[in-house]
């Protein structure tokens, strides 16, 4: 079987492994760099936390668990460290308490701790004394993407997956027993299955397939498919986990520097104009880190970046086929860091005709009627990514 994976990002990259180990003749195609889309500005952040409804939830646990079979081999890119998260608002310590209760009730890593166990797990965070609403969750983890991309190319290539980078796939002709993939350099090449995995970009390519729409677009400034992130300068930082606290969001970024997330002010957030780490934004990241950490009072941020969510128009993740165009299986999710493994097993099964009951209620189909779901929210306040 010939096919083609457009995107080579964590999901479109695990995809493609995947289907060469299974004997297929895989073309791995991206219109940039490997990774250079969604996954390099990622909080990569693998969980099943708030994952809500069940069927979401246990696609995501599902998810950890596979990452967590890669890792028992001993790769480089994933650290199940666990996950603090902390409160001190009263909206924030009921939801927490609530999600911890839920949790609990389904099976899922979690307790309640102390301030004093906090300060074991980060020894440098800074905990106020009034705050009574800290959870654990072990089994959680913070991925490198970078390295993860890198590692499973490594697998493709030995596996004879055919690395196509810096043309885009400008049409899709599905004439005859064959598809035909126009590539933005001249060539064509013809495959049996074409496999999107080209996340914000889905758009562009259900078009060449005369399909809909199935993916929100930025429709400007602070809306739900951006938010910032930033990294800081180098550091010898007690931090080897993941911390959620009212103001801010931190993780190790895996070279000695910190990875800040802080959905409050993701209200500005616009690709096209992304501040310098020097700026007011810079610096209001930087006070807020030295706020929760002890040993980050002079810490820089040396990067800002704005991250986009690869966000269907339902806010569902989409995985297979539409009845219309049976050739082109469609993969977008804006839970693609802890998915991808997954996904990457998953699809390369189903396209060799063995069903995946995960994937059941996450079926693209659903979006050829029209969607009515509102204005879909950011998350803005801790606890909401």
């Amino acid at each position: 079987m010939r096919i083609a994976v457009i995107g080579a990002g964590m999901i479109g990259t695990s995809i493609a492994v995947e289907l060469a180990a299974r004997g297929a003749e895989v073309h791995l195609i991206d219109q940039s760099e490997p990774g250079s889309g969604s996954s390099a500005a990622s909080y990569a952040w693998v969980n099943s936390n708030n994952k809500t409804p069940d069927s979401y939830y246990r696609l995501n646990l599902a998810g950890v668990q596979a990452h967590r079979h890669l890792a028992d081999a001993g790769v480089d890119w994933i650290r199940f460290t666990g996950h603090v998260e902390f409160a001190t608002e009263p909206d924030h310590r009921s939801e927490l308490r609530r999600r911890v209760e839920r949790l609990i009730r389904v099976g899922y890593p979690v307790e309640l701790i102390s301030r004093e166990r906090a300060r074991e797990l980060v020894p440098d965070l800074i905990v106020p004394q009034n705050c009574d609403t800290i959870a654990f969750y072990p089994d959680e983890a913070h991925l490198m993407p970078d390295r993860y991309i890198a590692g499973r190319l490594g697998e493709g290539e030995r596996s004879g997956v055919r690395l196509r980078t810096g043309t885009p796939v400008i049409s899709l002709d599905s004439g005859g027993a064959e598809v035909r993939v126009g590539l933005g350099d001249g060539d064509e090449l013809s495959v049996d299955r074409v496999i999107s995995a080209t996340g914000r970009w889905t758009n562009d390519l259900t078009r060449l397939a005369d399909l809909p729409d199935l993916m929100l677009e930025n429709a400007g400034p602070g809306d739900a498919t951006v938010g910032y992130l930033a990294r800081t300068a180098q550091g010898t930082f007690a931090v080897d986990r993941l911390v959620t606290s009212p103001r801010l969001n931190v993780r190790p970024n895996g070279d000695g520097r910190l990875l800040l997330q802080a959905l409050d002010l993701d209200a500005t957030a616009d690709p096209t104009a992304v501040p310098s780490p020097d700026s007011a934004l810079g610096r209001e990241f930087a006070s807020r880190l030295a706020a929760l950490l002890s040993d980050a009072g002079d810490t820089q941020v040396t990067d800002l970046l704005v991250g986009y969510r690869a966000m269907p128009r339902d806010t569902r993740s989409i995985i297979g086929a539409l009845p219309s165009c049976p050739w082109l299986y469609l993969v977008a999710t804006h839970s693609g860091v802890t998915l991808a493994p997954l996904l990457g097993s998953g699809v390369a099964r189903e396209i060799f005709g063995q069903s995946e009951p995960l994937f059941a209620d996450f079926r693209p189909d659903r979006l050829l009627e029209p969607v009515t779901v509102g204005a879909v929210a950011a998350p803005r306040r801790p606890g909401e990514q």
